[in-house]
This record gives structure tokens, C-alpha cells and sequence, in this order.
């Protein structure tokens, strides 16, 4: 919710404090530059001092500035506070970590990827609540919505655990085993015999670890994924916006108008500044290009576990290349909505991928800096895209989508040759 409210928001500040095409794209650029900052130190922060923790101060962090983010009394604390969001937001990917060291091996590759229901649920929710809060009480109230849900889950953190693999790998191996027993309770099942014995391991979350000779490669490789996963996937959900709200069909745009009104007449006059906001229409065909997102989570899911991560990657990430490219052929209304259903179906694909590779391809020790760090890289093709998306494409719709299309051919080859298969393949505790 809080990383979709960016593009239902956006045409209604445009026209609030008459922003210009790299004003706005500022703003999200900014969101993902908190992000790509924090995400590093938060996954330092929670190989060493635990998971919960983190999660926890993410989603207290978060939703303080969101809610502050409704007040914001001009564009410039617009910016900084949507920063602050960005921030609090990168640590949520803790949360899938704690998910990752929980699950046994074989549920991983089914499980994982239907945390992208809630996501699209998410996505889903802040489209209809914009649909109907910014025409009638406005933007800032859908914000104050929109924080809702953040401060209900915290109180629903007492019944997250601490993840039993971090505890043991610090030595507290009391509160993994009274986590194990409470799920041995839940499953009306019984504790194995013996004790956990496992070797504390003080040197966790070095980032040295990651360029380390045996995980060097695969690092590397991952974080250029991340960063060309990132870029298409917010350039899809913003070129949407920018589609509907600049009527951009065919690769044609038409041109902006604004009416001023002086001493009781009005008048048209052309201005940089492009104010049109979202009709019902827009929602609607928004909403439609969102549920594409879980389109293929059944076929990704089945690719996932029989073809195996790197090659289910590099398939979809070939596939959202090629409908980058289609997006330029003239079509109509219905045509340019199934084009942009299968894209956020793709891209939705990938980023389920490459969350269960990096989550599985790295050991306990690293895991959540892995996640971290990749997630932090990702940023940087989050906070191009809006200058590709709400900028470029105005210049050359051509040239942006062959810059979209580019990178993900890049991304799919990166993929095909990881040089680790994580396929059936146990947590590793250490490197």
C-alpha cells in the first residue's frame, strides 16, 4: 500500500502545487533512495541483534511517517517525509526472512511465493480506496487510510516468532527451543528426542562475507537482478500511471491543458506543468493491470519448484522484455490492458524468484545482510525508473521501453548463468 500510494498520488500533487514531469518523479525516487540507504543497515542490524527486532522498529518507523506524511505542508516535506517512509519500509523484507527459516526446504519454492497475494491485495485495496477518498475528501485522508493497516499489525507482532535458526546461531538455544516447542503444541505433535547443539557464531553480518571468493559471483549476479528486477517493475506500475493520466497510445501524447481562470472568464493555456487527474476509468483499468500480478503466481509457482529458480527467472525475466516491447504497437484501449496485465504478471514473477533465491542461496550467518543489500541495490533501479517512466517517456515512449527492454534481456542472461542452484537445497547455517 504504502509503495502503490506514489502512483495513485501523484497526478492530484501535480496539480495541487503545479509540479513539473521531474518534480514528480523526484518524489519516488527519493522514497527508494531512504530505502536503498536503510535497507543495507537494517539487514546488518538484524543478522546481529535478530530479525523481530527489526521488523518490529521498521514497522513502528514506517507508519509514524506516513501518518506525518498527510500533514505535509508543502512539496519539500512532501519529499522528505515519503522519504522517512522509504526508510522504514526496506525492513520489511525481514519479515520473509523470518518466513524463509521456518519453512522446510520443500514447502519454500509453494509458500513463499504466495506472500505475493498479500502484496497484490495491498496494491488492490489503495487503487479502490483512491477511487473513492481522493474525489471526495482528498489525497491526505486516503494517506491517514492508507496508515491504518501499519499501526493494526503492530500490535500483531506478540505473536510473531524470533527465528529459531538466528537464535541458535547465537547461542540462545532456550528461546529456539521454546519456540519449537509452542509449534510442536500448535501441531498437536511432540519435540524429538536429544538437545540442540549448534556452534555460536560470532562473526555474523560482515559484509566482507558477500564478496567472500565463494559467494563473490553469485553477489554479484544477484545484485545486478535485483537492480533490473526493481527498474521493470516500477517502471511497469508508474508507466501505467503515466499511460492513463497523459493518454499515451500509439506512442503519441496528447497535449496538456490547463484553464485559468481571470476576472470570471476563462481561458485555455498551455503549460509544462500536466494536470489531469484519474477517472473512474483509470482506476479501473489499474485495478485490471494489478490482478495481472497474481496471474501467473501458479505457472511461476510449478517453474519455481520443476525447472528450478535460475531458469524460471531467466524465462520470465525473456518474457517481460519481449511485452516491453509490444507496449509500442498501436492498440487499442482493451489491447494496451492485456499488455499491461501480462507485464505486471512478469514482473511480479521475477521479483518472487529472486526473493526465494537470495533468501535460500546465502547461510544464516548473512542471510538477512544478503537480503539487505540486494534489496539496497534494487533501490537504485527503483529510483531511475520514475525519470524513464514519468520523464524519458514523454521525450521518446520508444526509447524508454527499449531502455526496459534492454536491461531485463541483461537480467535474464544474468540469471541463466547464477552458478548456484538452490532448487531442494537445505539452509546453509554457515558459509
Amino acid at each position: 500500500m504504502e509503495i502503490m500510494l506514489i502512483a495513485v498520488v501523484s497526478p492530484v500533487i501535480r496539480c495541487e502545487w503545479q509540479l513539473e514531469n521531474w518534480q514528480v518523479a523526484f518524489v519516488t525516487t527519493m522514497v527508494f533512495f531512504g530505502y536503498m540507504v536503510s535497507s543495507i543497515l537494517f539487514g546488518l542490524l538484524a543478522d546481529r541483534y535478530g530479525r523481530w527486532k527489526i521488523l518490529l522498529i521498521s514497522f513502528l518507523w514506517g507508519a509514524y511517517f506516513s501518518l506525518l506524511t498527510s500533514f505535509s505542508p508543502s512539496y519539500i516535506w512532501f519529499v522528505f517525509l515519503r522519504t522517512m517512509v522509504g526508510c522504514g519500509v526496506s525492513g520489511h523484507a525481514q519479515g520473509l526472512i523470518i518466513k524463509t527459516e521456518f519453512l522446510p526446504t520443500k514447502y519454500r519454492g509453494y509458500m513463499l511465493p504466495l506472500s505475493q497475494v498479500f502484496w497484490l491485495a495491498g496494491s488492490l485495496l489503495i487503487i479502490g480506496l483512491a477511487s473513492v477518498v481522493i474525489p471526495t475528501i482528498g489525497w491526505r485522508w486516503l494517506i491517514r487510510i492508507a496508515s491504518i493497516p501499519g499501526i493494526i499489525l503492530i500490535m500483531a507482532f506478540k505473536f510473531i516468532p524470533e527465528s529459531a535458526r538466528f537464535n541458535v546461531s547465537t547461542g540462545n538455544t532456550q528461546a529456539a527451543l521454546a519456540t519449537l516447542e509452542r509449534i510442536a503444541r500448535m501441531n498437536r505433535s511432540v519435540m524429538p528426542e536429544g538437545r540442540l547443539v549448534e556452534p555460536i557464531l560470532e562473526k555474523r553480518g560482515r559484509f566482507a562475507d558477500l564478496l567472500d571468493a565463494k559467494y563473490l559471483r553469485t553477489t554479484l549476479q544477484i545484485w545486478v537482478i535485483w537492480l533490473g528486477i526493481s527498474f521493470a517493475y516500477y517502471g511497469v506500475i508508474l508507466a501505467s500511471a503515466e499511460l492513463l493520466e497523459r493518454d499515451l497510445v500509439c506512442g503519441s501524447k496528447s497535449e496538456s491543458q490547463v484553464v485559468v481562470v481571470t476576472g470570471g472568464n476563462s481561458q485555455e493555456s498551455h503549460s509544462p506543468c500536466h494536470c489531469h487527474l484519474f477517472a473512474p476509468s483509470d482506476y479501473r483499468t489499474m485495478i485490471i493491470s494489478t490482478i495481472g500480478e497474481i496471474a501467473l503466481n501458479p505457472l511461476n509457482i510449478l517453474g519455481i519448484n520443476f525447472l528450478g529458480r535460475r531458469l524460471s527467472l531467466a524465462i520470465t525475466m525473456g518474457c517481460t522484455a519481449l511485452f516491453f516491447l509490444l507496449l509500442n504497437i498501436c492498440t487499442s484501449s482493451a489491447g494496451l490492458i492485456g499488455f499491461l496485465f501480462m507485464l505486471r504478471a512478469l514482473v511480479a514473477a521475477n521479483f518472487n524468484t529472486i526473493y526465494i533465491y537470495t533468501a535460500e542461496v546465502y547461510p544464516t550467518t548473512m542471510r538477512a545482510l544478503g537480503m539487505g543489500t540486494s534489496g539496497s541495490l534494487c533501490r537504485i533501479g527503483a529510483m531511475v525508473a520514475p525519470f524513464i517512466s514519468q520523464v524519458l517517456m514523454s521525450a521518446s515512449f520508444l526509447g524508454a521501453l527499449c531502455l526496459f527492454s534492454s536491461v531485463c534481456v541483461v537480467c535474464a542472461i544474468s540469471a541463466f548463468t547464477l552458478p548456484i542452484e538452490t532448487k531442494g537445497r537445505a539452509l546453509q547455517q554457515i558459509k
